[in-house]
């Protein structure tokens, strides 16, 4: 077993042997990768050293100041879509999408949400018939974020529309520059457009970007979607947060507090604390193997504490709060909510309760999964796919 005393050896052996001054992060990043130090947990060659988990931040603090891989912009390949592969990718597959994934040089995006399958996934559309070695992928995704970035995405197909919606799925591994692929912005509430349409029109892809077994892909979903949720509402405490960014404003602006709001913030601060003590519990759960349905329950509470804290804020700051940046439309590479205004946070918070599962859907999990009260009666798990009303 690797212990922290070797990762932090090899670490310090690695800075003394690689100058960030005298290389390009680029070749930085890839040679960190190949050094075993970029998430330590995976196994050797991998970017890993088979260490235990909790043993990156032992990595993190040594490089603090040395080039990163913008996380804020890879996110969905860092928390989705590697996790996915690791466990359940072809050693081929494993060596080919890695490296490149973490250093940021292929971006990814997640195909699973449909117009007519949003929360129900198990009842999306989009078909995969096979021909011979490929693939041929017809449908299309939405809300698909990055997806105008993207060079590769997670997908979830139907092979089969005469097995139950459950059974009848394959995961895939999306060329999202083959013939047939097709990106549309989807213009949001704050002018920007993050998010997409993807219409998939005679996409062919090999059998070799096929994640699991055929039929498979319901569970491979679900281990994406837990890390999605974990990655969400349990990732590492950042030194700026919502809430320190309303204390900010709260400490300028003394002239605008009142008794009212005053009890309000820190009833949302004791929220926050709670949040970030239940995400290191969460975390720690994950060293004994997969994130369970409790990541679940951390996002709904992100979503809701995002969402209370930029209305504190606009509500705080008054005629100020009211004020927007930029309406410009755009396509950002990621989303920035502690680097702009008040305005921006309050609108772009709303889509924390849809993104990454809706709370609607969340609540059932928590209650189901968590609480193990009675599951909601289902009529739709047996029959066949196409025999479903859409």
């Amino acid at each position: 077993m690797v212990d922290a005393t070797t990762v932090r050896q090899r670490a310090e052996a690695f800075l003394a042997g690689h100058d960030p001054s005298e290389l390009s992060p680029l070749d930085w990043l890839r040679a960190r990768f190949d050094a075993g130090l970029a998430w330590v947990h995976f196994p050797e060659g991998l970017g890993g050293l088979g260490a235990p988990r909790d043993l990156q931040g032992v990595v993190d603090q040594l490089f603090r100041g040395t080039p990163d891989n913008n996380p804020g912009r890879i996110g969905i390949g860092l928390g989705m879509a590697a996790p996915t592969i690791l466990a359940y990718g072809t050693e081929e597959q494993k060596r080919r999408f890695l490296r490149p994934l973490w250093t940021g040089e292929e971006v990814w995006c997640q195909l699973f949400s449909e117009p007519g399958a949003g929360s129900d996934l198990a009842g999306l559309a989009t078909r995969a018939v096979r021909d011979g070695d490929d693939w041929v992928v017809d449908g299309q995704k939405v809300w698909t974020s990055s997806a105008h970035l993207a060079r590769w995405g997670i997908l979830v197909a139907r092979h089969d529309p005469d097995l139950p919606k459950h059974r009848g799925l394959t995961y895939f591994v999306c060329d999202m520059e083959a013939p047939g692929v097709e990106v549309r912005p989807l213009r949001q509430i704050t002018g920007e457009a993050e998010f997409n349409e993807v219409f998939l029109t005679g996409v062919r892809l090999g059998d070799d970007l096929r994640l699991g077994e055929v039929g498979d892909g319901w569970r491979v979903a679900q281990t994406t979607l837990m890390n999605e949720r974990v990655a969400i509402g349990a990732s590492g405490s950042p030194r700026r947060t919502m809430m320190s960014v309303f204390t900010e404003a709260w400490q300028a602006r003394p002239e605008l507090r009142t008794h009212d709001l005053h009890r309000r913030a820190l009833d949302l601060w004791v929220q926050g604390e709670v949040m970030r003590l239940t995400g290191q519990r969460l975390r720690e759960q994950l060293l004994a193997g997969h994130p369970g349905p409790e990541g679940s329950g951390m996002k709904l509470l992100f979503a809701r504490h995002h969402q209370e804290v930029s209305a504190l804020e606009v509500e705080f700051l008054r005629e100020d709060g009211l004020t927007y940046d930029d309406w410009t439309f755009r396509r950002p590479d990621g989303v920035d909510f502690l680097g702009r205004g008040a305005g921006y946070r309050y609108l772009r918070a709303k889509g924390n309760s849809i993104e990454g599962g809706t709370s609607e859907i969340l609540r059932n999990i928590v209650a189901e999964r968590v609480l193990g009260l009675p599951a909601e009666p289902r009529t739709d798990v047996a029959a066949p796919w196409k025999d479903l009303p859409r």
